[in-house]
């Protein structure tokens, strides 16, 4: 049972509304973000047919601020705006779907302005415009407006997108949007791909920075974000609208041969049941196998395969990827499609290729996570001059892993950190290197036989002749 003490709705109530409400006006005071949202609760309360008003007041007053909102304010900033963005959903839009749209949009409006005067390192306040961007999928279809009037407002927002605000806004939308709308906003931005771009003359050129090929005017950034921005929209109605033909013809030829951008042509392929067209798509593009594999190909490749029947090829493609990068994935997707007991005998064979796998941390992190602790544990006393003790990140866990059943290999592990923190003096990391070396000591006891390994009492011993001087770390052995 949690104590009386401790800081739950439970406890709190316990105390009475009149010492909370006190409590409230006293942390409310000097504080204008909870006082704001006090008084839209008041307000939801007394009069919830006021809520838009407010709300609306709100939002003009941020769209109009200038102040700077650096890393420390961020946080108070997205606060208020989250708060805003839930008074419209959960309250405004119980009562009245249309004004909560209307709202939602304009809340929306505000993010180019809002992003352009705040540190968003953190992502806080972007991630607010995103919600309620997501939000405004729900609205549109409890409003109802005019598909064709929608699709101005999207052909309008998209053109206004410089933080990402308004991205999959096209699918957010889609239910409300329907045919007519989807038709209207495509003819939209056919009519923008069309039309000409004003260049000023060279007099009147904006200089806005310097790259490589000498000076980046305004008016040809902007000329690339319209063509960017007609691109991404023409694809994504085209994907919406299940026209194939129209997402690929969004990428000229050129690109089309880019691995990752024929994979993702070729899956849509796939999904409009056009799997020869898709292995043509794949076979065309600049692909060249190589010791590490390009997924995003070589699985789209594997799917059509396996949708063209060649199962014998699609299972090689797989294999060869286990091979390359000991693809968990791609191993468990190869054994299930064996027959019987071959999965069997196919899993040893792929846990010795792993053991022999040029990378050590990266058979070991396979190993462990497979999982074959078993083998992972041989592959470490095997290769244990080879443990790398910069990657803590996979040595760790790895150490954890095989403590309980094979504490030798866990101690060598922990060893190669050591050894490095050490050796490279890393000061930040003695914290971490002490605890591995009290565990080493811990596990100590458990282990029969070092075998060719040093005991923990000789080891501990040639550490402390090697760094006697490293007092912050000896200082930190309890």
């Amino acid at each position: 049972m949690a104590s009386k003490t401790t800081l739950n709705a439970e406890n709190l109530e316990a105390l009475g509304t009149q010492r909370l409400a006190q409590l409230l006006m006293e942390i409310a005071e000097g504080d204008g973000a909870t006082k704001r949202r006090l008084r839209l609760e008041l307000t939801a309360q007394e009069a919830p047919e006021a809520m838009a008003a407010e709300v609306r007041k709100r939002l003009t007053q941020i769209a109009r601020s200038r102040s700077f909102a650096d890393w420390r304010r961020v946080r108070e900033l997205a606060a208020d705006l989250e708060a805003q963005h839930r008074a419209i959903i959960d309250k405004v839009a119980k009562i009245d779907a249309a004004e909560a749209l209307e709202l939602t949009w304009r809340f929306m409006e505000m993010a180019e302005t809002v992003h352009g005067r705040c540190d968003d390192s953190n992502g806080a306040v972007g991630e607010v415009f995103r919600d309620a961007c997501r939000d405004l999928g729900p609205l549109t279809q409890a409003a109802k407006p005019d598909p064709v009037a929608l699709a101005d407002r999207v052909f309008a927002a998209l053109n206004e997108n410089g933080y990402g605000q308004y991205d999959h806004l096209i699918e957010t939308l889609r239910p409300s949007l329907g045919a007519k709308g989807l038709d209207h906003l495509k003819r939209r931005f056919t009519e923008l791909a069309r039309a000409p771009v004003e260049r000023p003359s060279s007099e009147k050129r904006k200089v806005i920075g310097w790259g490589t090929g000498g000076p980046l005017y305004e008016d040809e950034i902007k000329a690339r974000r319209r063509e960017s921005t007609v691109r991404l929209a023409l694809r994504e109605i085209a994907d919406v609208q299940g026209d194939v033909d129209a997402f690929i013809d969004q990428y000229d030829e050129r690109t089309r041969k880019v691995p990752r951008i024929a994979a993702e042509i070729a899956r849509r392929l796939l999904a409009a049941r056009r799997a020869e067209d898709a292995l043509r798509t794949l076979e065309a593009a600049d692909h060249r196998r190589s010791d590490w594999p390009d997924f995003d190909w070589e699985d789209a490749q594997i799917d059509v395969l396996e949708a063209l029947g060649r199962t014998n090829e699609a299972q090689a493609a797989r294999w060869s990827c286990f091979e390359r990068a000991l693809s968990a994935e791609h191993l468990r997707a190869y054994l299930k499609r064996l027959p019987e007991f071959e999965d069997v005998e196919a899993e040893a064979r792929a846990l010795d290729y792993a053991g022999r796998y040029s990378s050590l941390l990266q058979a070991l992190a396979f190993l462990v996570s497979w999982p074959a602790l078993d083998r992972a544990a041989r592959v470490v006393t095997a290769r244990a001059a080879e443990l790398d003790g910069d990657y803590y990140e996979m040595l760790a866990p790895s150490a954890d892993a095989l403590a309980a059943k094979h504490p030798l290999a866990a101690t060598l592990a922990l060893r190669a950190m050591i050894a490095f923190t050490l050796t490279k003096a890393r000061s930040s990391r003695y914290r971490h290197a002490a605890r591995h070396f009290m565990e080493c000591e811990s596990l100590a006891a458990t282990i029969k036989d070092f075998g060719a390994f040093e005991t923990h009492t000789a080891y501990a011993a040639r550490l402390k002749a090697q760094h006697a001087r490293k007092s912050g770390f000896w200082s930190l052995i309890s």
